[in-house]
């Protein structure tokens, strides 16, 4: 099979993939659609993918990571959502969430759950947004006051992943006037089991073993050592770990891409109309030889986020270009796989189902519309492009 060997991946990142492969195949494949249509999570295989080291390779070995640099969890993240997105959801939540714990927080506190998001033994979610809106995350409502040592969490987040499911989560809210927009949030990390929170979860239209639901706080107590950064500056502080969960979902999700047209271009050798293979109509060859070639250039774009982040280079433009073109891109490309395959591919199976996994990502984390806004603020620079 084509490996499609880019240059920022080495011999031992090459060797890494290969074993990422492999246990995608042989483990997370198998349960594909059964986990789409139970929507129960197997949090077995979760601590499986752990033990092998898949999870955050990025973060220092201190924190139990492997030190490996964030190109080598792109690596991973692309095998394991080859075999199933939702399922490689959790990678993308343990790298996001990881990043920012391990720079953020108080090392005694946070350290024991990363090693435990590292072993798949817990589901870190990340509670941003909220009813009122999505995309303006830094209009928060939700009330965090102040109590001695303690932090009193009043409100709602709604359509977190994972949010019945984790066991600790990311919460933004506002410890300052509204006024104060992006400079009066501020991030904690909460333990799910803290009394007075209470969730409940959506019947969504894709990754639905992951979830989305709602997390409401009613006067939920946390330690003040459970803060992430300063007070007040949590939302300018931490949202800069999305430029690296941005690039990331560009390549899970060209991930699903690329195998949709390995598929699909075997299949079309195969299959036959008026005496010849599919493959002799340029009317099929052609639109999948131009997805092909604008999946691979895509590709190379997240990589290259990675690998300035990497450098501690600016990447923020990159992350941008990823996020909104990587699921637009994929979308299309399994849409019009899924044609090749005629009333075949409108059958609830592979096919479809990476539809609908895909298609998840054009609306969270961030929506094309939000992404061009921050690469024309990086070219044009922020005071020519108001919010």
């Amino acid at each position: 099979m084509n490996q499609n060997p880019i240059p920022y991946i080495d011999e031992d990142l090459q060797a890494l993939q290969e074993s990422a492969r492999r246990f995608a195949e042989e483990r997370i494949k198998p349960g594909f659609l059964e986990r789409d249509q139970t929507r129960v999570l197997d949090r077995a295989l979760l601590r499986e993918m752990g033990e092998m080291g898949f999870i955050c390779p990025e973060l220092p070995e201190a924190f139990g990571g492997l030190g490996l640099g964030t190109v080598a969890a792109g690596v991973i993240h692309e095998e394991i959502a080859r075999a199933d997105l939702s399922f490689s959801y959790l990678n993308l939540l343990a790298s996001l969430n990881g990043q920012i714990l391990s720079k953020y927080g108080d090392p005694e506190i946070v350290g024991p759950w990363l090693k435990k998001l590292i072993a798949g033994e817990a589901i870190c979610a990340i509670a941003l947004t909220e009813p009122r809106g999505g995309s303006d995350a830094a209009n928060l409502r939700l009330k965090i006051d102040r109590d001695g040592d303690f932090y009193v969490i009043n409100g709602e987040k709604t359509s977190i992943s994972a949010a019945d499911q984790a066991d600790i989560a990311v919460v933004f809210g506002r410890t300052g006037t509204p006024e104060d927009k992006a400079h009066g949030v501020t991030a904690l990390m909460v333990p799910m089991n803290t009394p007075g929170i209470t969730t409940n979860r959506f019947d969504c239209h894709g990754q639905r073993a992951i979830g989305r639901g709602s997390i409401f706080f009613e006067n939920v107590r946390v330690p003040v050592s459970h803060r992430l950064g300063e007070e007040n500056k949590g939302f300018v502080q931490v949202m800069h770990g999305f430029d690296f969960s941005r690039a990331l979902i560009g390549l899970q999700v060209l991930a699903v891409a690329r195998v949709a047209l390995e598929e699909t271009w075997e299949y079309i050798t195969q299959r036959e109309a008026f005496g010849q293979p599919l493959s002799a109509f340029q009317g099929v060859t052609h639109p999948l030889a131009q997805y092909d070639t604008e999946v691979e250039g895509a590709r190379l774009l997240c990589y290259q986020g990675l690998w300035l982040k990497d450098r501690g280079l600016p990447h923020t433009a990159e992350a941008g270009m990823a996020k909104w073109w990587g699921p637009k891109l994929a979308y299309d490309v399994i849409h019009q796989c899924l044609l090749c395959y005629g009333h075949g591919g409108y059958d609830r199976g592979l096919m479809e189902q990476r539809l609908r996994d895909v298609l998840g990502f054009q609306i969270g984390d961030g929506t094309a519309q939000i992404m061009k806004t921050i690469i024309a603020r990086v070219r044009a620079g922020r005071k020519f492009v108001p919010a």
